[in-house]
């Protein structure tokens, strides 16, 4: 019953999504090749740790498969949800506090790497060059943010522990994609720090209400897994 109500969730998710493409996440070629590639070398530790998580997860209990697959389903969902924001990017949900919350942050960076690169290919979001970049941004540096505030916070009040998780993951993300564009465009007056404020601040209009939306959604996902997974999220929890 339990598979079942999994595999039903996560099929209407990967019908719902949006069916017209617009670029979003850093795209293709906007970024000068030795960040590219400094990022792609950044990232591939986190790649790895994750790998090795989800490896012990599935060893342990196989049907953490089902509820992997509804992790990623979510994360590809939620961040083809865009807001034009400003040249390069745009502001979307990401998705991914919720799998940080369930398997830790470093499985998140192997998940982000499989959205965003079916997105660059089949949907043009983002792009091949720049999936280092947005890997880490979306992929590593929110799920750890959103991880630590969960395990910090879980034991006080869960509801809220997994609203904050969310949705300052969310915000995680951009602040990270902010400091990312700045340091590669600086501005001519001012340098990194004042192409930080312009990104960041452009971003902000956008993305504080798609973070306040994505927490609220996450905690009812989170008490639907609760309900209906709890042997697959103890097993878990023994693992992470």
């Amino acid at each position: 019953m339990k598979k079942r109500l999994l595999f039903i969730y996560v099929l209407a998710l990967v019908l719902s999504v949006p069916s017209i493409a617009y670029a979003m996440h850093i795209s293709e070629g906007f970024l000068p090749p030795s960040w590219c590639i400094f990022y792609f070398i950044l990232s591939a530790p986190f790649f790895i740790l994750g790998m090795r998580d989800i490896r012990k997860a599935t060893l342990r209990n196989k049907d953490i498969k089902m509820l992997l697959g509804l992790v990623a389903a979510y994360s590809f969902v939620l961040s083809a949800m865009k807001i034009p924001s400003v040249t390069g990017s745009c502001s979307h949900p990401t998705g991914t506090g919720f799998g940080a919350i369930i398997f830790g942050p470093f499985v998140m960076a192997v998940i982000g790497v499989l959205v965003l690169t079916f997105q660059a290919i089949f949907l043009a979001h983002g792009g091949i060059t720049t999936l280092g970049a947005n890997t880490f941004s979306m992929g590593i540096a929110g799920p750890i943010v959103s991880y630590t505030i969960y395990r910090l916070l879980k034991h006080k009040n869960k509801k809220i522990a997994v609203f904050l998780a969310a949705s300052i993951g969310d915000l995680a993300t951009y602040f990270i994609t902010s400091v990312q564009l700045a340091l590669s465009f600086p501005a001519k007056d001012g340098g990194v720090f004042i192409s930080f404020i312009k990104f960041v601040s452009i971003f902000a209009v956008t993305q504080l209400p798609l973070a306040i939306v994505e927490g609220i959604v996450t905690v009812m996902i989170f008490e639907f897994i609760e309900k209906h997974s709890k042997s697959e999220l103890l097993s878990l929890n023994e693992v992470i």
